[in-house]
């Protein structure tokens, strides 16, 4: 905004961190000790969760317009990937707030949207009361009903494997409003327990999971619970309409878990590795291990950047969303567990010694890519849309059209959930402006040499991506299930997207860029080389090595691991602060 302080999508994670303390000090309430000693017991990080609410870390789940801080998607990203990089639980247990609200925010009133901002702000958690025990996934087998009545609906059923079933003081739930089911057959209802007569509602037993073992994962069953007629959210009949809306937000925030996740493993396999000896050398030093902890770093580097495009996509570019959350939300989470899988084996029985930090996040991580829709459902997600994919891509979209969701120094104009849609028209436009920003990066490189293997990966990449469109054109229609071909293309188009993204994001920020402290990781394209590299090789077109790139890369992963800075393409000093000053 003119005359405004400058946009800065960190600078309220950067004051929560400080405010958190360091998690290396046992004395610090949200410490790494804390966190081992809960998780061995399964009880709920009920005062850490107190810490985030003291600083305001809800009032983020609230829309601006309605009293709270949420006006960038990209600020609350970085948010919970801060809380997550120290304890996944904590991540999930506070953070479920903002799923449960996300239908009231879809397609509430003002006036229902105004009630339920005013309890979240004074501290009630929320609920989101999907899932069943029988039916899972599959939200058109709900069978809770909700029966109308004069000026109410009856509610009756059991919801199962809900976060925050017993804690949530707030629920949305999914009902049945028509016997017969189907797309237009089901509502969602906004239901606050303490209005609820005695005896129509009883919560589940808390179910013992092999991580976030503290959640509160448990179910609520309701037997004739009246609420009323002010507890239904949007039309009749929108409910599943609603809720796949609500998922295209939460799919895309779930990056943030990802991210903290791997963030946390990393961090951990880097102080082993620089500490361990082996043949008079460090762990690090060893080519196999070096190699290994550099493409750990790289990943997160190139979830970062599908991230953050991906945050910002919900303020320009909501109509692509139904796309671009399932991509994030299939790839982010995958890619999270093979790097943890993978530096597990680097330290080898360590990463599963019980009450260790590594074994903790290693168990937790598993369970990101099971919420909101598993890895299944989101590949699914994106076959139903490759007729609208192949469109798109063959009209083709101008840098400058893709400009916005990538460059982080614009601020985010405020999100319209009227534009969010179940279909994306023209598929995801950063994708289909590949051609157009190889094209461009191409030309940088004429006048800067250093840049030639970033355009030619980029080339390579565009090529690909059209190899790709054009076989997803000549599948037959996926009816019922997808066939295993048309879920092995929707993986290979969220590799597209996650190397699209990559170029967007360093063709919008890198002039700024270089005059951060993480600047030469931008200078001459060293980032963008390394992830092109790693999403070529996913889509089977391996690159050889580039010694230069992979030395500045080492620089500042061991940097950013030493002077306790987050391992990303932006500068955030964590708690723990400079080691050993």
């Amino acid at each position: 905004m003119e005359g405004g302080p400058a946009y800065d999508p960190l600078g309220p994670a950067r004051d929560l961190e400080r405010r958190l303390g360091d998690p290396t000090d046992p004395t610090v309430a949200f410490s790494f000790a804390r966190i081992r000693h809960l998780d061995e017991r399964e009880e709920f990080p009920e005062a850490i969760c107190d810490g985030l609410t003291s600083w305001g870390l809800h009032e983020y789940f609230v829309p601006a317009q309605y009293g709270g801080r949420l006006h960038s998607y990209e600020q609350l990203l970085h948010l919970v990937r801060l809380v997550a990089r120290r304890d996944l639980t904590a991540a999930i247990g506070y953070g479920k707030t903002f799923l449960g609200a996300v239908s009231a925010w879809i397609a509430a009133t003002p006036e229902q949207c105004a009630g339920l901002a005013a309890k979240i702000l004074a501290g009630a958690p929320v609920s989101w009361a999907l899932t069943e025990r029988d039916h899972g996934s599959d939200l058109l087998a709900s069978e809770v009903t909700a029966t109308r009545l004069d000026q109410s609906y009856r509610l009756t059923g059991e919801k199962w494997l809900i976060n925050n079933a017993t804690r949530g003081r707030l629920l949305s739930v999914l009902a049945r409003t028509d016997a017969a089911g189907g797309a237009r057959g089901f509502g969602v209802l906004l239901v606050d327990k303490n209005d609820l007569p005695p005896g129509t509602l009883t919560c589940l037993p808390k179910v013992q999971t092999l991580g976030i073992r503290g959640a509160d994962i448990s179910g609520i069953a309701f037997t004739d619970a009246v609420v009323p007629d002010a507890a239904h959210l949007g039309p009749p009949g929108s409910g599943i309409e609603i809720v796949l809306k609500g998922l295209q937000l939460t799919r895309t925030m779930c990056a943030s878990l990802a991210l903290g996740a791997s963030e946390h493993a990393l961090r951990i396999a880097m102080d082993w590795a620089a500490a361990r000896q082996l043949y008079g050398r460090t762990l690090a030093d060893l080519p196999m291990a070096w190699r290994l902890l550099l493409d750990a770093y790289t990943d997160q580097l190139t979830a970062e950047a599908a991230a953050i495009v991906g945050s910002r996509l919900i303020h320009w570019n909501p109509e692509e969303l139904s796309v671009a959350s399932a991509a994030v939300k299939y790839a982010l989470p995958v890619r999270s567990e093979n790097t943890i899988a993978a530096l597990g084996r680097l330290l080898g029985a360590r990463s599963i010694l019980s009450g260790g930090d590594f074994q903790k996040v290693a168990r937790d991580a598993r369970i990101v890519s099971l919420f909101d829709g598993n890895t299944l459902v989101n590949l699914h997600a994106i076959v139903a849309q490759f007729p609208n994919l192949v469109r798109g891509y063959r009209r083709g979209r101008a840098y400058t059209d893709v400009t916005p969701a990538a460059d982080v120094s614009r601020a985010v104009p405020p999100f319209e959930r009227d534009r969010l849609k179940l279909f994306s028209r023209y598929g995801l436009g950063v994708v289909a402006a590949l051609p157009d920003t190889a094209a461009v990066l191409a030309g940088l490189a004429e006048t800067a040499p250093v840049l030639k293997r970033a355009a030619e990966l980029a080339h390579t990449l565009a090529a690909r991506t059209e190899q790709l469109h054009a076989s997803i054109a000549a599948l037959p229609p996926a009816r019922g299930g997808a066939p295993v071909v048309h879920l092995q293309r929707a993986k290979e188009f969220t590799e597209c997207y996650l190397g699209a993204a990559a170029i967007a994001l360093w063709l919008a920020n890198h002039a700024r860029a270089t005059t951060m402290d993480t600047g030469p990781l931008w200078e001459g394209g060293h980032w963008l080389t390394a992830v092109l590299r790693r999403v070529l090789t996913a889509l089977g077109e391996p690159a050889p090595a580039e010694p230069d790139t992979d030395e500045i890369l080492w620089t500042h992963l061991a940097a950013q691991a030493s002077s306790g800075r987050m391992f990303s393409l932006f500068d955030c000093q964590l708690a723990e602060g400079v080691r050993g000053a």
